[in-house]
C-alpha cells in the first residue's frame, strides 16, 4: 500500500515528541555545540582588523560562572518540576500528566539551562586549548553575553511558571484548553473527513492484534488502501474506544460483496493503539478526565466542593462551542470518499461530563443547584439531540439529589434550581 504523511498525522506525532522531556533538551545541545564552534569563523575574515581585542580571561571568567552555575540550576529545575508533575497527579488526576509535562515554558526553561551549560563546557574547553583568534574570541564574547542573558531572563518568567504548574486551577485549564483543541477539530471534521455512515451495509471485520485504546487513526492511508482494493471501509473504532482481539477496527465492504484480499496488518497500521487513551482526537476523553477531578475533589477525604463547581463550569463553557458553527474558511466537505465514519454522540459526551458529578455531589446543595443550572443553559442552547442529553441528565441528577439531600430547604433549592425559567 502506497503511503503518504497526512498534515493530521504530522501532529499528532509532533504532539508525542512534545510530550518526551528529553527531546527539546537534546535538540538545544547540539545548537549550543554548534554556536560554540561557529565563533572560529569570523578568524578567517576581515573582522578581525576592526573588532576590537577581548581579553581571554574576561571570557574565560564568565565561561566558568556559567559552568559552575548552570548544572546547579538545570537540577533545580528538574526537581520542581516532577515535585509539579507529582502535584498534578495526587491533587487532580494522574491522566493530567501527559499535558504537565508537555508545558512549553518548563521545557524551554529546562532546553535553556542544559544548553548553557553545554556550551560554557565546550567552549571553556576551546577557549584553554588556543582555538580561537582574536576576531573569534571577540564573537564568543558576544555570544556568551547574550547566552547570559537568555538565561536570567528565562529563569525569571521560569520562576513565576512554575510557581503555578502543577496546581489545580493551571491542570483543569490545560485539560481545557487540550478538550476545546480536540472538540474544535472535530466539530470542523465531525467524520474525520470521511462520508456518513451507510446502515444496513454489512462488510468484512479487521480486527485488532493487540489490547489498547485507538489513540488516533489514519484516514488518509485507509483512503489510499480503499482506492487500490477498490473497496470501502466503515471505521469501526472511533479514537478512545478499547481495541481487542475479538472487536473489529474497521469493516471492509466491495462492491460485489465478495470477500477481497484483506492486508489486515495494512489496515492495522491505520490506527494507533496504545496502553491509554489521549487528548488529541479523543474529545471524550477530555470530559472524562475533567468529570475525574470534580469526583475526587466531592470525595470526604477531599471534600472541596469548589473545585466541582469550577468543572461544572467548564464542562459548560466546552459543551457550548460544541454548538457553535465550524470554522468559517473550514470546508467540511468529505476529503476521504471511501471510508465511512460515524459522528461523535452527544449524549456519550454528556455521560462522560455529568454522570460521576451528579452521583457524588447530589449531597451537595451548592453543587446540585449548579449542575441544574449547567444542563438548563446547554439545553437551551443546543440542538435537539444535547436538549435531550441535557434533560436526562437533569432528570437524573435531580432524583439522587432527592434521596441524598436530608434536608428540606436544601431539596428545595434545587428543585427551585431544575425549574425552567421564563
Amino acid at each position: 500500500m502506497a503511503s503518504i504523511v497526512s498534515a493530521d498525522r504530522i501532529r499528532f506525532i509532533v504532539n508525542r515528541f512534545r510530550e518526551r522531556l528529553w527531546v527539546k533538551p537534546l535538540a538545544v545541545c547540539l545548537l549550543s555545540i554548534a554556536i560554540a564552534f561557529a565563533a572560529k569563523l569570523a578568524d578567517g575574515t576581515a573582522l578581525k582588523q576592526i573588532l576590537p581585542v577581548i581579553a581571554e580571561d574576561s571570557v574565560e571568567s564568565l565561561l566558568s560562572v556559567m559552568a559552575a552555575s548552570m548544572l546547579v540550576i538545570a537540577t533545580f529545575s528538574v526537581a520542581s518540576m516532577v515535585s509539579a508533575y507529582a502535584s498534578a497527579a495526587n491533587t487532580a488526576t494522574p491522566r493530567s500528566f501527559p499535558l504537565v509535562v508537555a508545558d512549553d515554558a518548563s521545557q524551554n526553561a529546562l532546553s535553556t539551562f542544559v544548553g548553557s551549560f553545554i556550551f560554557s563546557i565546550v567552549a571553556l574547553t576551546a577557549l584553554k586549548n588556543d582555538y580561537f583568534g582574536s576576531a573569534g574570541l571577540f564573537i564568543l564574547f558576544v555570544l556568551t553575553v547574550f547566552v547570559f542573558s537568555v538565561v536570567i531572563l528565562t529563569f525569571v518568567r521560569w520562576v513565576d511558571r512554575i510557581a503555578r504548574l502543577g496546581r489545580m486551577g493551571s491542570t483543569i485549564g490545560k485539560i481545557e484548553d487540550a478538550t476545546a483543541g480536540a472538540l474544535a477539530r472535530r466539530r470542523n471534521a465531525p467524520r474525520l473527513c470521511g462520508v456518513p455512515v451507510q446502515s444496513g451495509r454489512q462488510g468484512h471485520p479487521v480486527f485488532a492484534t493487540s489490547v489498547g485504546y485507538v489513540q488516533h487513526i489514519d484516514i488518509a492511508a485507509l483512503q489510499i488502501w480503499a482506492e487500490e482494493n477498490q473497496a470501502r471501509i466503515v471505521v469501526a473504532a472511533l479514537p478512545g474506544t478499547l481495541a481487542s482481539p475479538d472487536r473489529a477496527l474497521a469493516q471492509v465492504i466491495t462492491a460485489t460483496g465478495d470477500k477481497p484480499k484483506i492486508d489486515s496488518a495494512a489496515i492495522g497500521k491505520s490506527f494507533q493503539i496504545g496502553s491509554s487513551r489521549l487528548f488529541d482526537d479523543d474529545p471524550r476523553f477530555g470530559l472524562i478526565v475533567l468529570s475525574e477531578i470534580a469526583s475526587r475533589a466531592l470525595s470526604p477525604a477531599v471534600n472541596d466542593p469548589g473545585t466541582a463547581i469550577d468543572v461544572v463550569g467548564t464542562l459548560l463553557r466546552l459543551l457550548s462551542q460544541w454548538c457553535e458553527p465550524a470554522t468559517a474558511n473550514q470546508d467540511q466537505r468529505p476529503v476521504y470518499d471511501r471510508v465511512e465514519v460515524a459522528e461523535i454522540s452527544v449524549r456519550d459526551m454528556f455521560d462522560d461530563a455529568f454522570t460521576a458529578i451528579g452521583r457524588d455531589g447530589a449531597g451537595l446543595v451548592e453543587v446540585s443547584v449548579r449542575l441544574q443550572k449547567a444542563l438548563h443553559s446547554l439545553a437551551a442552547i443546543g440542538d435537539a439531540e444535547m436538549q435531550a442529553a441535557a434533560e436526562y441528565h437533569r432528570q437524573l441528577a435531580l432524583k439522587r439529589a432527592k434521596i441524598a439531600l436530608t434536608v428540606e430547604e436544601d431539596w428545595i433549592a434545587v428543585h427551585d434550581a431544575a425549574k425552567p425559567t421564563a
